[in-house]
């Protein structure tokens, strides 16, 4: 193993990273105190607890995920997709750097950073709402493995766009809709049953109820059955990058 490239491609991702600080890291922040004013100020008046759980704390976990999600991707599939469109990609590919070695690199930093968004948006949900973690290591747990999962997602995206344009098709429409239709922002008990049902084909209920599970033993399906499904698109991810570097698929063209 190479962890000197490892370590090389990390940092420089890193570095640019804090060199795009705001919009990076306090544009996410932005956008989480503007969703406890909007939810808090006309949801929170009429909804005031769920299952226990005063409506602004509920929603802090899917708050935290719905980042999670959206900056591990963006930042996954820039970071790949930049080399390709400079044309550095072939610099990595004739290098002494293994394909494992470059997803090491690219996925850490892309999971790092959504990690310390995700921590950042933690610490600033604490000044709006008590905010209570019963569980910190499953919460811990669930937020390595969703950041890692969906910046290996990202990875895929970065390599099969062939444009800029590209990079968001699957984020805006796909993504983020199934965010919002997850249960970030309710329990998808309170939906009518058939809805309920059509919700567990949404993977990333099971994402958000077991890591608000690790917050409050709140869930919408059982902590198993989450930790069960996310190892499941792990290993579809895994696949699907070990495929794309073994027949060089809009990677060597």
């Amino acid at each position: 193993m190479n962890w000197r490239a490892v370590v090389a491609i990390f940092t420089y991702e890193m570095k640019r990273f804090f060199r795009t600080l705001f919009q990076s890291l306090i544009s996410p922040v932005i956008s989480t105190v503007l969703y406890f004013i909007v939810f808090g100020a006309a949801i929170g008046s009429r909804i005031t607890q769920i299952d226990g759980v005063s409506y602004g704390a509920f929603i802090v976990p899917g708050l935290i995920m719905l980042s999670i999600l959206t900056q591990s991707i963006s930042n996954a599939s820039f970071g790949i997709y930049f080399p390709k469109f400079s044309g550095t990609i072939y610099e990595y590919l004739s290098a002494p750097v293994s394909a494992l070695e470059m997803v090491l690199g690219f996925v850490g930093a892309a999971a790092a950073k959504s990690i310390l968004i995700g921590l950042v948006i933690l610490a600033t949900s604490a000044f709006f709402v008590p905010v209570v973690i019963l569980h910190p290591f499953w919460m811990i747990l669930f937020l390595l493995l969703t950041a890692i999962t969906f910046s290996l997602f990202g990875f895929i995206i970065g390599l099969w766009a062939d444009g800029f344009e590209k990079l968001q098709i699957i984020p805006l429409l796909v993504i983020t809709p199934l965010t919002f239709l997850g249960g970030s922002f309710y329990s998808i008990h309170v939906l009518p049953e058939f809805w309920q049902n059509v919700s567990l084909f949404n993977p990333v209920v099971y994402l958000i109820s077991g890591f608000r599970w690790s917050f409050y033993e709140i869930s919408d399906v059982s902590l198993s059955v989450s930790l069960g499904m996310t190892f499941v698109f792990l290993c579809i991810c895994l696949t699907a990058v070990a495929w794309i570097f073994r027949t060089g698929y809009r990677l060597k063209s």
